[in-house]
């Protein structure tokens, strides 16, 4: 059945790219982040992909996400990065679900319910090296890291891993680089005095698995690398491949005379007698609004300005001279090898980053995953 838009997503490449980051990585383990739907990819298949491609580990922001890894049946390390008051510890314990932990008052949320589950929970601590996020840093980091270790002494956790993030890793040479990994180091000092034994200690993003070998320590957690876009545009691909591709049937094609307002507020007014394109996505399926009369599209072989303000479900193209049947397809970006705009360019446009482009897109939008990937 055909449908108005669809995006398409090549799980191969999503493998071949956490591949290379596996290469990048310098021996770490690999934690594909698949948060947010894989960045908009889809969950539980991009999730797959991550593994078939070697890593060994999935990250995701919250629990529900977890929790439906496991019900389809993925059982590889799992960590759930953000946590807030009352929500089901006991089943992320209950399913071996690893759980970040950045306050002490989460942390006996946890072990509440790891009494009731009947099993230690396994833990990351989190410290806050300078992106004042999540974590903790100073006498808190102190507090939490000494409760920790006690809960863990009396059987109630396994305190698995330590972690932080980084605000400016896609910034090569920014000063809060350096200035959060020697924090970093040293909160992880403290913490190994103080008796912890991690598993995994962990800060790097795709831009530091890509840019830094210093802080690769034991496990990097790349995200949108894993989906071929580039964390540091500046520095250019690092030889990944986009994996995702949106496109869209064109609604109906027909022809205006000079003068037309074109769509709300009459933005764009054709200079002369032309062919419009309604292609059926819009703001509603996760297309910019401030795209309108910016973004470009693929149509007919050749690069097509949006036409106008782009509407709830629809936006317009004008064609020129050129034409198109009802039915055929417009590419909105993709990795550019027809000529097609990529997630970058668009984001770039917009005066955004790639992440934004391709996770805003919208549920009515079905993933396909031509060829099934491995």
């Amino acid at each position: 059945m055909r449908v108005p838009a669809e995006a398409r997503v090549d799980l191969d490449a999503i493998g071949d790219n956490i591949g290379l980051l596996r290469e990048r990585a310098g021996g770490a383990e690999v934690m594909a982040m698949v948060k947010a739907e894989a960045y908009g990819h889809g969950l539980v298949e991009a999730a797959g992909a991550a593994l078939a491609g070697g890593a060994s580990w999935l990250g995701v922001a919250k629990l529900a996400e977890a929790l439906r890894l496991r019900a389809a049946g993925v059982t590889v390390r799992t960590l759930v990065c953000l946590g807030v008051p009352g929500e089901p510890y006991e089943d992320a314990v209950a399913r071996d679900v690893d759980l970040t932990v950045g306050a002490v008052w989460l942390l006996d949320e946890i072990v509440r319910a790891a009494e009731r589950a009947g099993r230690p929970a396994r833990i990351h601590l989190k410290a806050d090296t300078g992106m004042s996020r999540g974590g903790v840093r100073g006498r808190d980091w102190e507090a939490l890291v000494d409760a920790a270790l006690k809960a863990e002494a009396e059987g109630q956790v396994r305190v698995a891993g330590v972690m932080s993030h980084f605000a400016c890793a896609d910034e090569p040479g920014h000063p809060s680089i350096a200035a959060q990994l020697g924090a970093f180091t040293e909160m992880l000092g403290y913490a190994e005095k103080a008796g912890a034994r991690f598993e995994v200690r962990h800060i790097a993003n795709s831009a530091a698995a890509l840019t830094l070998p210093e802080a690769r320590f034991d496990l990097v957690r790349p995200g949108i690398a894993a989906y071929g876009l580039t964390p540091v545009p500046a520095a250019g691909t690092f030889g990944l491949r986009p994996a995702m591709t949106l496109v869209a049937a064109a609604a109906l094609v027909k022809r205006v005379p000079a003068g037309s307002g074109v769509s709300y507020g009459h933005t764009y007014h054709t200079e002369r007698d032309t062919t419009l394109a309604v292609v059926p996505a819009g703001y509603g399926d996760g297309i910019p609004r401030h795209g309108s009369n910016l973004l470009q599209v693929l149509a007919g072989g050749r690069r097509r300005t949006i036409a106008g303000r782009v509407c709830m479900d629809q936006f317009v193209i004008d064609l020129g001279g050129d034409t198109l049947a009802a039915g055929d397809e417009i590419v909105l970006f993709g990795p550019g090898d027809r000529g097609e705009p990529t997630a970058q360019e668009w984001a770039e446009a917009l005066g955004t980053i790639s992440y934004e482009i391709v996770t805003r897109i919208g549920s009515r939008v079905p993933r396909t995953y031509p060829g099934g990937g491995r």
